[in-house]
């Protein structure tokens, strides 16, 4: 994480103005570059103009000084978009994943008194100043309460629940503007899932609440290990939680095969049972969301800004839809995905079969009763790509329903995390008590 601080445009003008003024030297770049390359004998094209190491540098520095919006349409673009996105943007992501700038103290110090009052210090016997995270749209410290317990306190980056749908649009414009987004995606779809996401992610007291149901749920577990929530150090933009050690869940690479293979179908068996039985999943696949507690081999749940509720209509309909994947019952699915809410009276033969498609494919490890070698297939990849020319099609992002996009991104990133740990899983074994077969 960057160690340079940089007070954040608050207000929704001065956050335009930011992006009003890149434009105008990302512009000014191109004619300069251009006029240039035409001096030397060259015929430019206009990408290669628009995407010099001076134009990339500039929107990289902007995008991460606004943060919220701008990371989690590069979430949104690099999950979605997969192996389609620019490389030059791929770049641009991974920059801010790890060089978000972090907030200066002082702006720090203001917005905690706005959060916890004016006293606000008074409720910590030690305050590290210095995030140990940064996340979307907030940035995460480590502190010890009154009573001397190790917390987290996650601080919501001032202005961007305000800034949210503007800083989207925003956003987008500018990346379609210097060729970033390809013409084949519908960004605008992706616009708006971003928006919904950031809104629900920016509300605290929803995400406390989500943690809360979280740690009773699964108070009995020898496998997870939920934060408990402080309260009355919380708020719409400051959540306390209880201060987990562990290291990045990526790390299991590193452990014996067994270690890998328990940690992953544990991780398999809590979706199921998010969906069957809690009736709510944390749709967020970012590997960043999970620990591994190496001591105990448990695994920390630390994020539930992207919680949503299923209906008891849409969770019977992935049974139902499980069930008849295991069966190879191709009528069964398509009944099941009509009742999740998949097809519109307007959909075309082709969308329909891309979607059975789809759904076949994500029960592939399924129909193994066995160990399914998630490294050695190329499920991840080929389930992304498949997702990406579903979603992208213009005037088509809207058909599936918003709960399945995000239930099969879920799905997607823990095959994904599968691969990246090279873990063996016996899905059909985790699968079938849920199935009523």
């Amino acid at each position: 994480m960057s160690t340079k601080e940089r007070s954040l445009p608050t207000h929704r003008i001065s956050r335009f103005s930011k992006f009003a003024s890149l434009a105008t030297r990302v512009t000014g770049n191109v004619i300069a570059e251009g006029t240039k390359q035409i001096a030397q004998g060259n015929k430019p094209n206009v990408r290669d103009l628009l995407l010099t190491p001076k134009n990339i540098h500039r929107l990289t520095q902007q995008l991460a000084h606004l943060r919220g919006a701008a990371m989690k349409m590069g979430q949104m673009l690099s999950m979605d978009a997969g192996d389609i996105l620019e490389p030059e943007l791929a770049e641009i992501l991974a920059k801010l994943r790890s060089d978000a700038d972090p907030m200066p103290s002082k702006q720090l110090s203001q917005t905690l008194a706005d959060a916890l009052g004016a006293e606000w210090k008074s409720q910590f016997l030690a305050f590290n100043f210095k995030p140990i995270a940064s996340a979307s749209i907030g940035q995460v410290h480590q502190a010890y309460s009154d009573d001397g317990d190790n917390i987290a306190i996650k601080v919501q980056y001032p202005g961007v629940r305000k800034s949210i749908d503007s800083d989207v649009d925003n956003v987008g414009t500018l990346l379609k503007m210097v060729g970033l987004i390809p013409d084949s995606v519908d960004y605008k779809g992706l616009l708006e899932e971003a928006k919904w996401q950031l809104h629900d992610e920016a509300n605290y007291v929803r995400e406390a609440e989500f943690a809360h149901r979280y740690r009773e749920a699964l108070k009995d577990s020898p496998h997870f290990v939920v934060p408990k929530v402080y309260s009355q150090i919380s708020s719409e933009s400051v959540l306390a939680m209880e201060y987990l050690e562990g290291e990045p869940i990526e790390t299991l690479v590193n452990e014996p095969e067994a270690v890998r293979d328990r940690a992953m179908t544990n991780l398999l068996d809590l979706l199921f049972k998010e969906l069957f039985e809690f009736k709510m999943v944390q749709t967020d696949p970012n590997f960043a969301n999970y620990l591994f507690m190496r001591e105990t081999e448990q695994i920390g749940l630390l994020d539930f800004g992207a919680t949503r509720e299923y209906s008891e209509r849409f969770s019977s309909g992935y049974r139902q839809a499980f069930r008849a994947a295991l069966n190879q019952d191709e009528t069964g699915l398509n009944s099941a995905l009509e009742q999740i809410g998949f097809f519109s009276q307007g959909i075309l033969p082709e969308q329909r079969s891309a979607i059975l498609n789809l759904v076949n494919m994500a029960c592939e490890p399924m129909l193994v009763d066995g160990a399914y070698d998630f490294k050695r297939s190329d499920l991840a990849t080929r389930l992304r790509r498949a997702g990406s020319v579903l979603n992208m099609e213009q005037d088509y992002w809207h058909t599936p329903p918003a709960d399945a996009l995000f239930l099969h991104r879920k799905i997607g990133g823990l095959y994904l995390l599968a691969a990246r740990i090279g873990a063996k899983v016996n899905i059909h074994r985790l699968v079938m008590p849920y199935l009523g077969t």
